[in-house]
């Protein structure tokens, strides 16, 4: 049985799935006319969480508009995951007991390309209606600059032929928001749903930086660059949700179940996608509450709509300790030693005992209390639910992408709390743990692992400015401080020199530790992290 509208009809062949409970044509009748919410980026997270908040305003009849999604990187998606689907999707929820919650979202009620569906998403933009337009689109999505802050030069091109002509995704997101300016519409909210600290920021600036550009050159007025900078809003957001890629155990029960279509697939652009999506039950979403056209009734489900201070606060507790650094953590040390499963590395006890200690012993202390969210039951949520579910098949190597531009966030801001704080326990020179991942990321970059075999690198956009300053390492080298010197000092991808707080130092000396030969990760990691501890170093 294929997904389909027509299938889904025959409510009998759909036993322990939960369906759609509302009259899906009419809903695609109506967002069709009455646009409110566009969303960008077509991948897992959206499918698992912001479609299916949209499925729940339609079931509870808080909304009569469904959600519309736009890809404007991996296109392939639209035909493969929504078009031959009739934009169906099966999102399942796997908890570590076993159990899978499956259900059809049918809330999705156009799928379009931005490469070809200009008129259309010009329509949307220019409609009364419309409320929000929000992203996920990855942290890199929003990057303009390259490391010496010049202009790439698709964005340098947008920027001197104007609006009209723009090629690249941010070219056309500005534009789209010029031509709302232009019709005389109330702004919009762009609201970034992406995983990264300061989402809304990267948001803002992406599209500022190329009407900045437009104002420059003279394609647009100041009336223009004001409605972009000042009457658009980019409410900040906190989102959580694990979305790994699909599950072949999944996709198994799916087939049993007499689904077809279900197979996993990799698109050109490296994506892994099939007809659903896999994910954890916990999740949380908060939004700063500044919406200039209303929004769709989102408090209702559970979303915190809130001030930015306390979106902030949330963001911050989750990327800088009781969450991110451990991803890391797991990341890094994960591909080093060979494991493919994040939940495999929580059979581990040496890596259980470094996130464990890492977060309640060295970040937890200076953790910011959003006084929404109770740091410590998020903390042992992740450690005693998320990370050791079975059913989550998410990767080190997937978590270790962009590595380089994730450690500022992660680490820099704990020690930069650590370097500001006046209470003599807090110094970085006592701290163990998080100089340890630092210098596993150091081997890491070696690129060989613990068994002392090649290893690929995940992708990282620049690892080839992280060589240039880390110079070239081997397994068994030795290094000396002025030699690590030039990366360690890096507050572009440390966030602050780790020699001025004083844990440079004790990086150098643990990643040698780490690179003496075959087996030396394994060796430091249970030196510092097995059941019985080594006397601190100070």
């Amino acid at each position: 049985m294929k997904l389909s509208l027509e299938n889904l009809s025959q409510n009998l062949s759909w036993k322990g799935y939960r369906l759609p409970q509302y009259d899906i044509q009419a809903a695609r009748d109506y967002t069709k006319a009455h646009p409110v919410w566009l969303h960008f980026g077509a991948g897992n997270l959206f499918r698992a969480f912001p479609a299916v908040l949209a499925q729940r305003l339609l079931t509870a009849r808080l909304s009569r508009a469904g959600v519309i999604c736009c890809e404007g990187y991996d296109e392939e998606l639209i035909d493969r995951c929504y078009r031959s689907c009739d934009h169906l999707s099966i999102v399942a929820t796997v908890y570590p007991n076993g159990t899978v919650n499956k259900e059809v979202v049918a809330s999705v009620t156009e799928s379009l390309k931005m490469s070809e569906d200009e008129d259309r998403l010009r329509q949307i933009f220019t409609s009364p209606d419309l409320q929000m337009v929000s992203f996920t689109i990855t942290e890199k999505g929003y990057v303009l600059r390259d490391d010496q802050r010049h202009f790439l030069p698709a964005v340098g091109q947008d920027i001197l032929q104007g609006p009209q002509v723009a090629s690249t995704f941010a070219g056309r997101i500005t534009a789209l928001c010029l031509s709302r300016a232009r019709a005389g519409l109330a702004p919009v909210a762009l609201v970034s749903l992406d995983n990264c600290q300061n989402n809304s920021h990267l948001l803002r600036r992406m599209t500022t930086d190329l009407a900045g550009g437009w104002l420059e050159h003279g394609h647009i007025t100041q009336e223009d660059f004001d409605y972009i900078t000042k009457k658009l809003t980019y409410p900040l957001s906190m989102i959580d949700k694990i979305t790994p890629h699909p599950d072949e155990r999944v996709c198994a029960m799916l087939q049993e179940d007499g689904l077809s279509g279900m197979e996993i697939f990799t698109t050109s652009k490296s994506t892994v996608a099939a007809a659903y999506v896999n994910s954890e039950r916990p999740q949380h979403l908060l939004i700063e509450n500044d919406f200039p056209n209303g929004h769709p009734a989102f408090e209702q489900l559970g979303v915190i709509l809130t001030s930015r201070s306390i979106v902030e606060k949330s963001a911050r507790m989750k990327a800088c300790t009781c969450m991110n650094p451990m991803d890391t953590a797991l990341g890094l040390f994960g591909c080093l030693l060979g494991y493919t499963r994040i939940c495999d590395e929580m059979q581990d006890p040496d890596l259980v005992n470094l996130i464990t200690r890492m977060s309640e012993r060295e970040a937890m202390p200076l953790v910011t209390d959003p006084g929404v969210i109770d740091p410590f039951a998020f903390l042992h949520e992740v450690l005693g639910e998320r990370y050791p579910n079975p059913f989550l098949q998410d990767t080190p190597q997937r978590i270790a992408t962009d590595t380089s531009r994730k450690l500022a966030i992660r680490f820099g801001e704990t020690l930069k709390a650590y370097y500001n704080s006046p209470v003599p326990m807090h110094r970085a020179t006592h701290l163990t743990y998080i100089p340890l991942v630092l210098a596993c990321w150091l081997r890491y970059l070696v690129g060989v692992d613990d068994e002392g075999q090649p290893f690929q690198l995940s992708p990282d956009a620049r690892i080839g400015n992280v060589h240039k300053l880390l110079g070239e390492v081997r397994l068994g080298d030795q290094v000396t401080e002025e030699r690590l010197y030039p990366l360690l000092s890096s507050t572009m991808y440390f966030g602050i020199n780790l020699f001025e707080v004083g844990v440079g130092e004790r990086v150098v000396a643990l990643f040698n530790e780490l690179n003496r030969g075959p087996h030396a990760v394994r060796e430091t990691l249970h030196k510092y992290c097995g059941e019985k501890e080594p006397e601190p170093a100070w």
